[in-house]
This record gives structure tokens, sequence and C-alpha cells, in this order.
């Protein structure tokens, strides 16, 4: 799914168009401050990795390190981020799949107002990294007896780890970037935008290799799908557990174990990767004694930059739609339209058109809007997922369409790569001022969205989800051209008082 999904601010953060797959969760904007702080020109030297005024670390073993850390994630949210995709499908009895990543957003939010610099200045970078990805490797062990009791506490600590888990990987890679471009007397803005360039091209791939490995698992010997006449919108949660096409969501106990076996050795892969390969730095950024304390800081400012800035307001709706689409596609589409109709072993392959398209369509758009601007694009979003929307509400999906599916799946990504990486852009944009505010806001109302979806997940039925998601993604198209006009007249007033 992910937190993790592929968008970065517009002067400080690697460039909009690469982003991390959604249940990454927390994708790079969920430390924008990070990368901001050691962008921004305090950079102050660091005796213990310069000398002669460059650092000591070789170019080889900077380069070494962006590629261990590069493919540790990639272990590591290849077994994450097709874990998510399962849950609702897999972990339906009492709705332990849906809730548990509810828990893992609402463990973020908490975890990114706090923790990252406390845990990051205590640590290091090097060793933030694996000690979080204790808590994704706690969760697959969850996995293998799902119940509340289990899954519940591993996903809170899962969403306490997400947060300075992505905060001192971009740190780390920007680090190591600003000592790259002094190495090279290449342009600092340049090199950190090709690591993390690089980093995302390896990252992608997570889905693809985490989907395929369910399905090849997943695959029944002979095609035993039932009824579907329930599938679709008119699909409810009970349908799953007591109806027509409970045998379409089952799989052997076997089965599943040798899924979370190998999500579960793929995540200790990555904690091996990082522990033994990746090489610990002083980062020239001197730590302050605030860094060092559990802090409301961020929390205060969150909320002060939201109750005075109007902009801010008007965006909440958009920002939690970004929340609300993405665990709609993870927890809602992958249930009642995939599993349901195709079968729970067909679920990876669709999802991997979705990433696939998610990707590219972030790559390509990225550089496009630099032409014809960002607006065309929201609209080409909300037309695209708004029709698909309405599609959902009429079609009876039945076997023997999964052309269908796919097409469906890639139109989906393709409006969801705009939202992640221009909401992105238009957050730096705004708040270019108050970026680290700016972009807690962003994460706070997206990770709510997040959670308040995957919470009703087992209480409503699939049409009335998506009279919500309508109703939202409605008041978010109202609300996104009050900011474009706002934002315009600003623009018009500040040129007419240098005039």
């Amino acid at each position: 799914m992910n937190p993790t999904k592929r968008a970065m601010e517009a002067d400080s953060s690697p460039p909009a168009d690469l982003k991390k797959p959604p249940i990454a969760m927390v994708d790079i904007n969920l430390h924008n401050n990070e990368v901001a702080n050691e962008k921004s020109g305090h950079l102050k030297a660091s005796k213990a990795d310069h000398y002669d005024g460059k650092p000591s670390m070789s170019m080889k073993t900077i380069l070494k390190n962006v590629f261990v850390v590069s493919l540790a994630f990639t272990f590591l949210f290849t077994a994450f981020n097709s874990m998510a995709n399962l849950q609702t499908s897999l972990n339906k009895e009492e709705g332990v799949g849906a809730w548990s990543l509810s828990t893992i957003y609402v463990s973020l939010i908490i975890s990114c107002m706090f923790l990252p610099n406390f845990i990051i200045a205590r640590l290091g970078c090097k060793w933030t990294i694996p000690i979080s990805m204790a808590g994704y490797i706690l969760y697959m062990c969850a996995n293998f007896y799902a119940i509340k009791g289990t899954m519940i506490p591993a996903s809170i600590i899962l969403g306490f780890g997400a947060a300075p888990l992505w905060s001192a990987k971009c740190t780390y890679l920007t680090q190591i970037g600003v000592w790259y471009s002094k190495l090279t007397n290449q342009d600092q803005d340049g090199v950190i935008n090709m690591f993390f360039g690089f980093f995302f091209l390896f990252f992608q791939t997570s889905q693809i290799w985490g989907n395929l490995i369910s399905s090849l698992v997943f695959t029944p010997d002979n095609s035993n799908l039932t009824d579907t006449s329930t599938c679709g919108a008119s699909f409810c949660p009970t349908d799953a557990t007591s109806g027509n096409t409970t045998s379409n969501f089952s799989q052997s106990k076997d089965k599943i174990y040798t899924v979370c076996g190998i999500y579960l050795a793929s995540a200790v892969i990555a904690v091996i990767i990082v522990s033994i390969f990746l090489d610990q730095i002083t980062l020239d950024k001197e730590t302050s004694e605030d860094d060092r304390k559990l802090s409301p800081k961020l929390l205060i400012s969150t909320f002060r930059h939201l109750f005075s800035s109007p902009l801010q307001m008007m965006l909440i709706p958009i920002t939690i739609y970004s929340g609300v689409e993405q665990a709609f596609i993870g927890g809602d589409f992958t249930k009642a339209y995939i599993s349901c109709t195709l079968g729970i072993w067909n679920l990876g392959y669709v999802m991997i058109c979705y990433g696939v398209a998610d990707a590219l369509c972030s790559i390509i758009f990225g550089r496009l809007v630099v032409y014809i601007g960002h607006i065309p694009f929201f609209v080409f979003a909300f037309i695209t997922h708004g029709a698909l929307q309405i599609a959902f509400l009429k079609w009876s999906p039945e076997q023997g369409q999964e052309v269908i599916f796919y097409v469906c799946a890639a139109l989906w990504g393709m409006g969801d790569a705009v939202i992640q990486t221009q909401l992105n852009a238009l957050y730096g944009h705004l708040f270019s001022d108050k970026a680290e505010a700016g972009f807690a806001n962003y994460r706070l109302w997206e990770s709510l969205g997040f959670a308040v979806t995957f919470a009703y997940n087992d209480y409503l039925c699939t049409d009335t989800k998506l009279y919500v998601c309508l109703g939202v993604l409605g008041t978010s198209v109202i609300c996104y051209f009050i900011v474009e006009i706002m934002a315009w007249r600003l623009k018009k007033t500040s040129a007419d008082i240098s005039k």
C-alpha cells in the first residue's frame, strides 16, 4: 500500500516527482523539517568527519551507503507494503487487519510530533534505522497469530518507529549528499536529488516483489471461486466471513505461514544489511539540547500554524482525502472487488499494476508540471477519481473481467500520483517560510484520513464508503479552488506592493 506509498518541499527536498507508495506511509513528507534544516545552510564543520575542510568519507564509501540504505528499505517494504495490502482480506475476522492499519496511523501521528529528533539525537542516524525497523519485524511476527491482542500492540510499536525511521533515512541521505557535493564540486541540490532518485528507483520496486510473492504463494491448485453476486458496492464486511464468497478469501494455514515467513525474513534481512554495512556518520548539524528532550514544540507550532493560516484551513479536506483515497484502494478495493471476485491470489497482481502506474506517473507528471502548471493535473485527478468512484457504485464485478480490474487500478494510481506529488509541492510552495509546521499539518491530516477510513472499514458496506469518499472529494475540489484563488490574490497584492 504503506504508509509509506512515492514529493517534497519546493526548495528544500528531493523533487516532487519522486514518491513512495502510500503505506510507507510516512513518505519523506514525514520529515521535511529534517531535510530543510540540513539544506538551509545551517551546516557546521565536524572534526570527526572532515579533513582539510572536506569529508573524510570517500566518494566510493558514500555511494556504497546510498546503495545499502536503498536495498535495505526495498527489503523492508517488500514485506510491509504487501502485508498491508493483504490485511483487510486476510485478517478479516473482527476487523483485525483494518484496525491494525488504523492503529499504525494514529501512532504515527503521535510519533512524528515528538520522537524523530529525540531518537536521532540519542542514537544517531545509523542505529535509529535498524532499531526502528524492529517494529516492522514485530508486526510481521504478529501476523502469524493475527488477533487484536497481538496485532494492535505490534501496530502501536510500528507506528512509533515509522517516523524516526524515515526521518533518519532522509537526514542520512541528505548529509552524505552534502559531503559528496563537496568532494565532487557538484551542485548540492542536484546531488541530493540524485541520491533520493536512486533511493526511490529501488524502493518503488518493493510493490512488485512483495505483491508477486503473495500471488504466487496463494495461487490455488484449481480455481474454487464461488458466487460473486455480493461483490462490489453491495459488499458488506460480514460477507467475507459468512457470505457466499468466503472461499475467495480463505487460505490454508500453511500458505499464510509461508507468506508471513517470507515477509519476516525480508524484514530481518533489511535490519542485517543496515546494521552490518551502513557506516555511522556524525552530522554537520549540531544537536541542540532541545533535540535530546521530548518536546511538544512541533505539536504547538503545528496547531498555531493551522489556526493562523486560512490557506492551511482550506487545504485540510484535500489532505484528508489523500489518506482516504489511499486507504480505500488498499483496504476496500482490494477486499470488496479484487479478493471477493477474483480471489485473494489475484490481489497481488492487480496491486502491482496500481503501484507501477503510480510510480511512473509520479515521475512523468513531475516533469510535465514545469510546463503546464499543477492546476490541470489536480483537475485530472479529481475527474479520474470521481468517475471511478461513481463507476464502482454502478459496477457489478464478475469473473472474466480481469482487464477492468487492472485498468481501474492503473487509473486510480494515476490520480494518486497527482495528489501525492502535487499536494506535497503545493505545501512546499505555499508555506516555504513555515515548512516544518506546514508539513506537520500535512502528515497530521493525511494520517487522520487513513486512520478514520480503516477504523470504519469493518462497519460500513462498500457503497456507503464510496459515498463518504465522494463527499470528501467534492469538498476537496471546492476548497482547493478557493486555495488557488486566495493564493492568486496574495500574489497579486504582493506584486502591487512591490511596484
